[in-house]
């Protein structure tokens, strides 16, 4: 039987954790954090591929288009090394791109480390599924999503996507006074 909870899509890229030479520790991260966060019931819907534009570009359709996630959160590939393709995935599935993700998730990352200007996290929007790429250290994906989850409820109502509710305590969501719930 079909769940009624809102699905949300966690892609973890990595040529080694696709072999089975590392233990993916990313998408283990997005999901202790997103479950800490929402009080809104979900369901985790993981994909694990290798750098391979191609493999990711498939994965966050099928996320999308055929899964009906609302939010896909990606790991990992978002540096400069040649195999690091995520945003360029991202950009090609995606209609809408989102730069302000990238730019506060850069911002927020300086505090802590200095090479935080390699990074190319990005975010943009398919259909009614908001996509954002965060980088591989599972501390830089908490620090990353800290700073720009208080935007993403909201960014979900304007794609037609469910209403996603958050713990304040974890993270507090901001929408708009005239932003009213929507009715289920």
């Amino acid at each position: 039987m079909a769940s009624d909870n809102v699905r949300i899509g966690i892609v973890t890229v990595s040529d080694r954790a696709s072999r089975g030479e590392y233990e993916d520790l990313g998408g283990p991260a997005i999901r202790d954090w997103l479950t800490r966060a929402l009080t809104t019931p979900w369901d985790a819907v993981a994909r694990l591929v290798p750098d391979e534009q191609n493999r990711v570009e498939a994965a966050l359709k099928s996320l999308c288009d055929e899964e009906g996630c609302c939010l896909v959160v990606t790991t990992g590939s978002t540096g400069p090394a040649l195999r690091d393709i995520v945003p360029e995935a991202t950009e090609a599935v995606c209609r809408k791109m989102m730069p302000g993700f990238g730019e506060l998730m850069r911002f927020e990352s300086l505090k802590f480390v200095p090479t935080a200007i390699l990074s190319r996290q990005s975010a943009g929007i398919r259909g009614r599924s908001l996509i954002i790429n965060l980088p591989g250290k599972p501390s830089a994906i908490a620090d990353c999503l800290n700073a720009v989850f208080p935007a993403v409820p909201y960014c979900v109502d304007l794609i037609d996507g469910p209403y996603l509710e958050t713990d304040p305590d974890v993270v507090k969501s901001f929408r708009p006074k005239h932003a009213a719930k929507k009715q289920g």
